[in-house]
């Protein structure tokens, strides 16, 4: 596959087939996607993988910690299960045009699995399904340690994108899933994460069910001039 398919192929799957994906696959995923680059060759990213008898007894924690409390559904201050996010996961107030954009996405993702916005119970049930990892059989759960800067959160995020398109050369689809950082004290205890770390996000990892509607709708992107700028290309006007 070439790098170019992967990622025009690439989408947050958010129903798996129950297909299992075996540790090896998921072993030299990894591996390889440690090559990507990290200022200094520090190579700061850790993750954790989870599949079988493990992540069933995983998710059975979850299930019974997550909604034991009323869940904040603001992004701002977002809680479940009485714990709260180490970081803030988007900015306080999110400004436009990424307002908008998170609007947009939250909008088509309901409208192609048939929620009105004034079904609450419904988008609930929907959330709850970030949580069972969208029936996906493999989870990676990442973390970094406190004292890493900016610099090294972006080299965490190349990892986690080498990650995603590796999967996809394997037929896999994958959901990166910063809904986990909603419950760091229930990952942390269960993975053994050391207190120095701070635990990012969760990733599902599977084969999609292409024939649920939710995999069928695709975010929308800005137009390139709306984010890119060019200058001294004699091909390109100014």
């Amino acid at each position: 596959m070439k790098v170019s398919d992967a990622i025009l192929s690439r989408h947050s799957a958010r129903a798996f087939k129950a297909r299992p994906v075996s540790g090896e696959t998921i072993r030299e995923i990894i591996s390889m996607a440690a090559r990507a680059p990290s200022g200094g060759n520090l190579q700061p990213w850790h993750v954790w993988a989870l599949a079988g008898d493990e992540l069933e007894r995983f998710k059975a924690i979850v299930k019974e910690k997550a909604f034991s409390k009323p869940l904040d559904q603001s992004p701002m201050t977002a809680k479940l299960g009485g714990e709260t996010a180490e970081y803030n996961i988007y900015p306080i107030p999110i400004p436009e045009p990424y307002r908008s954009r998170s609007f947009a996405c939250g909008e088509a993702l309901y409208r192609s699995i048939n929620v009105p916005r004034e079904d609450n119970k419904s988008r609930y049930a929907h959330l709850a399904r970030n949580f069972e990892l969208f029936g996906a059989p493999c989870a990676l759960f990442f973390a970094i340690d406190k004292i890493m800067q900016e610099g090294q959160w972006a080299d965490l995020g190349m990892f986690m994108q080498s990650i995603m398109l590796l999967a996809r050369e394997e037929g896999l689809h994958t959901c990166a899933q910063e809904c986990w950082a909603l419950m760091p004290r229930t990952v942390r205890d269960f993975l053994g994460i050391p207190g120095s770390m701070m635990f990012f996000c969760g990733m599902a990892v599977g084969y999609a069910d292409e024939a649920q509607p939710i995999n069928s709708f695709r975010t929308e992107r800005a137009p390139l001039d709306e984010f890119a700028r060019f200058r001294g290309f004699h091909d390109l006007k100014d």
